[in-house]
């Protein structure tokens, strides 16, 4: 009875203590299918999901958020293990993957739903995303327009949307190179 306990004690305080490393950062940039492929490849990411973030209508449908004044945008939930990566460095790869000088949406997606915006949690994220604005804007000597907002509610988007980029992969390049997408973000990031 001693030995089944400790065990419980010892898978419990593991489980307790892993938890605390595993954390959720919100951004969105454009095409919420592009951001996806592009986090599920950083080592430390575990999962993302498609979704929307940002607006005042609960539980928004892509129609809402692409057609209606809901003030949600695309965004990607980001799960990650923070022992392996920390948010400044996803910070990081958010700004190679998106146009920050763009106002009016990222690459072919233009509108209101596809601003780039990172989410906030804490005041730590929040001084971060401050130092890397300064950062960018003395390296390009020009405005950063990605906009920062307090994270608030996170919708995930419809099953169709989840890992489209694997689940449509001639689809999805078709997509993205008629978008200029990597074109851009090697003008930009070269």
């Amino acid at each position: 009875m001693k030995k089944w306990f400790l065990i419980t004690f010892i898978c419990m305080i593991n489980s307790f203590s892993y938890s605390k490393e595993i954390k959720k950062a919100y951004f969105a940039g454009g095409c919420f299918w592009c951001m996806e492929e592009s986090f599920d490849q950083v080592e430390g990411v575990i999962s993302t999901i498609s979704g929307y973030s940002g607006g005042h209508l609960k539980n928004p449908t892509y129609h809402d958020v692409i057609y209606k004044d809901t003030g949600h945008v695309e965004a990607i939930e980001i799960t990650y293990d923070s022992k392996k990566i920390s948010f400044d460095k996803l910070l990081n790869v958010y700004w190679k993957n998106i146009d920050p000088f763009d106002s009016a949406g990222q690459f072919c997606d233009k509108g209101k739903s596809y601003r780039s915006v990172i989410f906030f949690q804490t005041q730590p994220e929040k001084e971060f995303i401050k130092k890397s604005f300064k950062k960018l804007e003395k390296l390009f000597n020009k405005k950063i327009v990605t906009l920062v907002w307090r994270f608030e509610k996170f919708y995930p988007a419809e099953d169709y949307h989840q890992d489209y980029y694997e689940k449509n992969f001639i689809r999805y390049l078709l997509y993205k190179k008629g978008c200029k997408r990597e074109e851009t973000l090697k003008k930009i990031w070269n």
